[in-house]
């Protein structure tokens, strides 16, 4: 591929869709007509310097010098050119930095820090150059009016232009009404203009530094001021070079503008002069026509910037040096009365006026243009996409006309160069932002040819920046930040997952790494402990219902979901889970979950959970808990069938995604029917289980989830309003291990665990109105034993959990289980020497199940009391439940008899949650 080819071209071409391949034929067309030629010299310098070299140079150099001050005047210089500089600088690095397509600072923002802070900005800096377009048309009526103007009631043979605010306006209207006709015809003829127009201004600002050598000190006549300002001066003197004139001119004397009738002050008098040094980016903006921008553009922005700089500081002392203050502050046009020929400054401030008026409207419409097609504001700018068959963007160059139009009726040019200065600084301060950025990214492709900076020039030139639009004026600078915001907002909720790449991801990379590194895990504490959960799901159309509980059960914790797809890399081409990750990525966005996605290969579902556990999360950030679907005969139900993805509309069982690729992506598979098998077996599903305690890992099963619809349960609050606390769904937690009968420990790890999770769930915002019942089992006529109730309160207490405490008798349910039990022992005795015998036909006849574990033997119609129990004393029906698991079996024998317990435990409970914890999560301290 040749230097030439652009890499839009070369992204089309390699397409396989034949409507970008036409496209691409087209582009490719069109580069080639279109040859880039311009060098340093004609692509950087004479734009930018016929940018910063406009109206300023020559009707306000005097304005500043007389108001400020030589000194005052040199500082103000400094300052503006330190802020420019340390810009310049930034927009070198960026630009030398990969292909640099049109579009100046929106292209360069945009790009670097994303469509957000791209598209605010480029509206800002669309703003700036509308607002721009206006100053110079002001600028320009003002010359005209000077020269040929009169008061209403005076009359002379050149001076035939009647002056007033709406004279002054209709003259502003038609001088942008010419420079609208040409932009609407098309900017290459400006272009050609362009080096004609640097030819004249070069040659007035000469014959202004000759003048200041020959012209003989004269006497100047000052124009008529307003009524309002009171003055008796109507001459004033051009003394040539004399030292009391210099000594009179070096220190500040602001006085009332003759022009607004404001008083001026440091800032207002810096606003005008800031506007003199803006159009740095002119060359940068010309990048699509230069042979080598990463050449030009910093060697030909740096030579206009410190061309102007010297200009601007020669033509202050030139000025203080020979002219009275008087004819500095009263005659903005004093350049043109003490020149050799002066008619010769008039043309120059002509010119100079009429290019820098048709360079922004030019500029705001491409940039307009750009901000259109990067669709980032939806159809609010798609009639500004609308071209002419040469390409040029009319609706837009219509729409920004308008605009400035409006700016028009402001009226005087200094009453809006405050506002185009803060916009200016507010863009001059992003792109330095967004050097920055890409400097503290540390990203390895941010590599810029152009070294000369560092992230402390960057951060003096935002400073810089702020600075300025502060002093200039505070509520222009609030509102247009303020402005700035509501836009990015707008943009980031509304507009489109653009491919330009985010910053701010290559900046979150940055400091999670360094935070992550800081978390060390040997400084954990329980007081900070937090469920961070590992969910196994195998098919997301059958669990979004979990999905969506596990989201509030995390408490700002880590949440991943884990999927396992069965197979082994050997005899396949590539990983083939890199292509499921966009569809669980849109799974994510579509559910609003804050959940990472986590998806392994393995030869089994065990050794897959094995995988997730051992590799998911990074330092202090891995999952503590696991959380599983429950294993029974249920028909798995399709909860996403008929919805459709939120970004695109398309249906997740209609159609599938296509990815920037060109890359079919899969979607998920149907739910799996009844009669097809698992793809784990019961042992190997309690096998996972043992497997995660085994790691330090508490576990929890979640069955019935698919009856889970967290809009109907959490909603029951909200129609009632202030009376949803005493309304709201119920949690019931019963913390005793209901598979062990002859035992009255409610204190242990476990059922702390079953309670810190309900207290985290209640504690969630949409679960805060929701009442937690704590179900206590006794016997009739009996409390629990003294310490055990004391201990239980006290915890309850200690713990600041508020629950409403239960107790239920189950003298029945225990009885069941002692008279099978007897039962069992009497056949033991009577043929002790058959022991064996007799255990395997009480298992066969009664379910009486053994665990080395447990020493109490159970009954199916034990474990179905139990569950009739907790059904019983589920009135009102509870959102969920949560039960204690017991630890699986040490012998795997026992595993298919231990799910079959947990089967009758939890059987139609409604959305049950079965856990086991293995760790301490809660204390008393500080």
């Amino acid at each position: 591929m040749s230097e030439r080819t652009p890499l839009l071209h070369y992204r089309l071409t390699s397409s396989t869709d034949p409507e970008i391949c036409n496209v691409a034929e087209r582009v490719g067309s069109q580069e080639g007509k279109d040859a880039r030629k311009l060098g340093v010299v004609f692509g950087v310098v004479i734009p930018t310097l016929l940018s910063m070299f406009s109206v300023v140079v020559f009707l306000r150099v005097g304005f500043v010098v007389g108001q400020a001050g030589l000194y005052q005047s040199i500082a103000m210089f400094l300052v503006a050119y330190f802020i420019i500089t340390m810009t310049v600088l930034s927009i070198c690095a960026i630009s030398t930095n990969g292909a640099l397509d049109a579009g100046g600072a929106y292209y360069m923002i945009s790009r670097a820090l994303g469509p957000e802070f791209g598209g605010s900005i480029g509206i800002m800096f669309f703003f700036a150059n509308v607002c721009g377009c206006a100053l110079y048309v002001l600028g320009l009526v003002e010359a005209i009016v000077s020269t040929f103007g009169v008061p209403e009631d005076v009359a002379g043979i050149h001076r035939v232009l009647p002056s007033g605010y709406w004279w002054c306006l209709l003259y502003g209207t038609i001088l942008l009404f010419l420079c609208f006709i040409v932009c609407l015809v098309g900017a290459h003829i400006y272009a050609k203009a362009a080096f004609v127009i640097f030819i004249i201004v070069m040659t007035v600002l000469a014959s202004i530094f000759i003048s200041f050598f020959t012209v003989r000190p004269t006497v100047v006549l000052l124009p008529n001021t307003s009524p309002m300002i009171n003055t008796s001066w109507s001459t004033a003197n051009y003394t040539g070079f004399w030292l009391p004139t210099l000594e009179g001119n070096l220190f500040s004397n602001y006085t009332v503008d003759y022009t607004t009738g404001g008083m001026m002050s440091f800032a207002r008098v810096f606003a005008v002069m800031f506007n003199g040094c803006t159009g740095i980016m002119a060359g940068s903006n010309m990048s699509g026509d230069l042979k080598k921008p990463s050449y030009s553009i910093p060697r030909g922005t740096l030579a206009a910037v410190f061309t102007t700089f010297i200009t601007y500081n020669l033509l202050s002392l030139l000025a203080a040096w020979s002219c009275d203050r008087v004819l500095l502050q009263r005659d903005y046009s004093f350049l043109g009365d003490i020149n050799v020929w002066p008619p010769m400054v008039t043309i120059g401030i002509y010119s100079s006026a009429m290019s820098a008026a048709m360079s922004n409207l030019i500029g705001a419409s491409r940039i307009l243009y750009a901000l259109s097609k990067d669709d980032l504001f939806g159809g609010v700018l798609v009639l500004a996409r609308k071209t002419s068959r040469s390409g040029n963007p009319w609706v837009s160059v219509l729409i920004s006309w308008l605009l400035v139009q409006v700016v028009l009726f402001a009226g005087k040019l200094n009453t809006i160069a405050g506002i185009v200065t803060i916009f200016f600084l507010l863009v001059y301060a992003a792109v330095n932002l967004a050097c920055l950025a890409l400097e503290w990214a540390s990203a390895p492709n941010f590599r810029p040819s152009f070294r000369c900076f560092t992230w402390h020039t960057c951060t003096l030139g935002i400073l810089g920046c702020l600075v300025m639009m502060f002093l200039i004026n505070a509520i222009h600078a609030f509102a247009s930040i303020a402005f700035m915001l509501l836009l990015l907002m707008l943009i980031h909720y509304l507009g489109p997952i653009s491919n330009w790449g985010y910053i701010s991801q290559a900046l979150i990379y940055h400091q999670v790494r360094k935070y992550l590194l800081m978390l060390d895990v040997r400084k954990d504490h329980v007081k900070f402990w937090r469920p961070q959960v590992l969910l196994m799901v195998a098919n997301p159309r059958s669990c979004t219902g979990l999905m969506l509980f596990i989201n509030d059960l995390k408490k700002s914790g880590l949440y991943v979901l884990g999927h396992i797809k069965l197979g082994l890399l050997d005899g396949l081409p590539s990983d083939p889970l890199q292509s499921c990750y966009d569809s669980w990525l849109s799974l994510v966005d579509h559910l609003k979950i804050k959940a990472f996605v986590n998806l392994t290969l393995a030869d089994s579902v065990r050794h897959g959970v094995q995988n997730l556990l051992f590799i998911s999360g990074f330092g202090g950030m891995k999952p503590n808990t696991l959380v599983l679907g429950f294993y029974d005969d249920c028909t798995p139900q399709d909860s996403l069938h008929g919805q459709t993805f939120q970004s695109t509309g398309h249906g997740w069982d209609a159609v599938s995604l296509t990815s920037g690729s060109g890359q079919r992506l899969p979607f998920f598979p149907n739910v799996r029917a009844t009669e097809e098998p698992k793809d784990l077996q019961e042992e190997e599903y309690v096998s996972v289980i043992a497997d995660a305690v085994k790691m330090g890992k508490n576990v929890a099963l979640a069955r019935y989830f698919d009856q889970f619809s967290r809009e109907e349960v959490l909603g029951l609050g909200k129609k009632i309003g202030r009376h949803r606390s005493v309304t709201g769904p119920f949690v019931d937690v019963w913390p005793l291990n209901l598979l062990q009968p002859d035992s009255h420990e409610y204190v242990n790890l476990c059922s702390l665990f079953l309670l810190q999770l309900a207290c985290v769930l209640h504690e969630t915002r949409a679960w805060n109105h929701a009442r937690l019942r704590l179900f206590l089992c006794v016997e009739t006529g009996c409390s629990l034993p003294e310490e055990e109730e004391k201990k239980l309160q006290g915890m309850l207490k200690e713990l600041r959990m508020s629950a409403q405490v239960q107790t239920v008798a189950w003298d029945e349910v225990v009885s069941l289980h002692w008279q099978r039990r007897g039962r069992a022992r009497a056949n033991l005795v009577e043929d002790p020497q058959s022991e064996g015998r007799s255990r395997q036909k009480s298992e066969e006849e009664f379910g009486v199940q053994s665990f080395p574990n447990n020493a109490s033997q159970l009954t199916d119609e034990y474990i179905c009391a139990v569950n009739d129990l907790i059904c019983r004393h589920g009135s009102p029906e509870p959102a969920v439940r949560f039960l204690y698991l017991p630890h699986p079996p040490a012998d795997r024998s026992r595993y298919r008899a231990y799910l079959h317990q947990m089967d009758l435990l939890s059987r139609d409970l409604g959305p049950t949650l079965l856990v086991h914890g293995i760790t301490p999560v809660v204390t008393t301290d500080l």
